[in-house]
């Protein structure tokens, strides 16, 4: 078991991983914003009431709030903080107006919003290329040396030194790809292909459940086969490989989080699973216990989550913001401001719908609501 980190480590865990996360986020913004030819007003990690605030010689308020919980660069041109263009540029000066955010091409804009999750993803595939170099690539193949008897694979025939070919057609190149697609799939039904004496046969089987705890006590499912590898097999990875290495990482780490939240909108998993900036700050906590390259690997985890979520097309979000440019560049002229108006409004409402909800989620993981419900009692 884990021992829990206390208090001051785990608010000072949860801001090293949060404030540099955002700070790469909004740099990401700035730096293309600049690139363009447009000015920043202000450049904020956090929100809420400022800690420290100073201006730069180009008139940018750099600020540090209060609540370390995102952050944002408020551009020339910008109404708010969720970047609604403000109906008066249009009253500002030539000069003034060349450098504001609406007066840019419509490539420049979307390249600018979508400069912070790409740098996101750049952040972590250079933490992943680091570790790829220093402990290579984990090639092991896709062979059962072992088959737990009882189990899921048992009970669909796998035998030990079947090669595990594909699982409802999803090719398996190596074992971490038999655990990858099982884990988030327990009880699901799973067509195997597999290659047994150089014949390949497919077997119907179920995809094994296992309850597990955490290092916090909380209870989850997990998808289990019931198969272990053979000899592991690890391949020493080249400078010029490694980022190739950390990009399929990536690419393997943002395919879950598509299909778990696709199981969470199915109604195939709990919407209890998802977790907010408590569970975060937590999990901070438990990863710095446990050194500093676990500490740098759950950056990377959550810099991906960080430019994965900005990704999806909600308005006060990056991808809502890309969504906009896309129907723009369709309908030849930029989506009505009534529209977006009520797009921003709605969104927010989902926001602070699901933060709500992560949070009473984060609450009851901790046990609060149990023990009010003892004292009330």
């Amino acid at each position: 078991m884990i021992q829990n980190p206390g208090f001051l480590l785990t608010v000072l865990a949860f801001v090293a991983v949060i404030g540099p996360l955002v700070f790469v986020h909004e740099m990401g913004h700035y730096l293309v914003g600049r690139w363009c030819g447009v000015k920043a007003d202000a450049f904020s990690i956090g929100f809420g009431p400022e800690l420290a605030a100073w201006v730069d010689r180009r008139g940018t308020r750099w600020r540090i709030a209060a609540f370390p919980l995102g952050g944002y660069v408020k551009f020339k041109g910008d109404m708010n903080a969720a970047s609604q263009t403000d109906p008066g540029w249009l009253e500002l000066s030539a000069r003034e107006r060349a450098e504001s955010f609406p007066a840019k091409p419509l490539w420049q804009r979307a390249a600018i919003v979508a400069a912070g999750p790409a740098i996101n993803f750049l952040f972590a595939i250079l933490i992943l290329a680091a570790f790829a170099l220093i402990h290579g690539e984990s090639r092991t193949p896709a062979i059962a040396g072992q088959v737990q008897p009882g189990s899921a694979a048992a009970a669909a025939g796998i035998v030990a030194g079947d090669r595990i070919v594909s699982l409802n057609g999803r090719e398996m190149a190596t074992f971490d790809d038999i655990r990858l697609y099982a884990q988030i799939r327990p009880g699901e039904p799973v067509a195997i292909v597999l290659e047994r004496d150089g014949a390949r046969r497919t077997q119907q089987g179920e995809i094994g459940s296992v309850e597990e705890k955490d290092g916090f006590g909380n209870s989850f499912r997990i998808g289990r086969l019931g198969i272990a590898p053979g000899e592991p097999v690890i391949e020493p990875v080249s400078l010029w490989r490694a980022p190739v290495v950390a990009v399929d990482r990536t690419s393997d780490i943002v395919r879950t989080m598509v299909e778990t939240l696709g199981q969470i909108v199915g109604g195939g998993r709990s919407v209890k699973e998802l977790g907010g900036p408590l569970k975060i700050a937590e999990v901070s906590g438990q990863a710095a216990t446990l050194g500093v390259e676990s500490f740098v690997f759950f950056m990377a985890l959550i810099s991906i989550n960080l430019g994965f979520i900005n990704l999806l097309p909600i308005p006060m979000l990056d991808g809502g913001h890309l969504l906009f440019y896309g129907l723009e560049a369709i309908q030849r002229r930029p989506v009505s401001p009534q529209v977006q108006e009520w797009a921003y409004r709605s969104g927010l409402a989902l926001l602070l719908t699901v933060m709500m909800l992560v949070t009473f989620n984060d609450l009851s993981s901790f046990g609060l609501w149990e023990r009010l419900s003892d004292l009330i009692g």
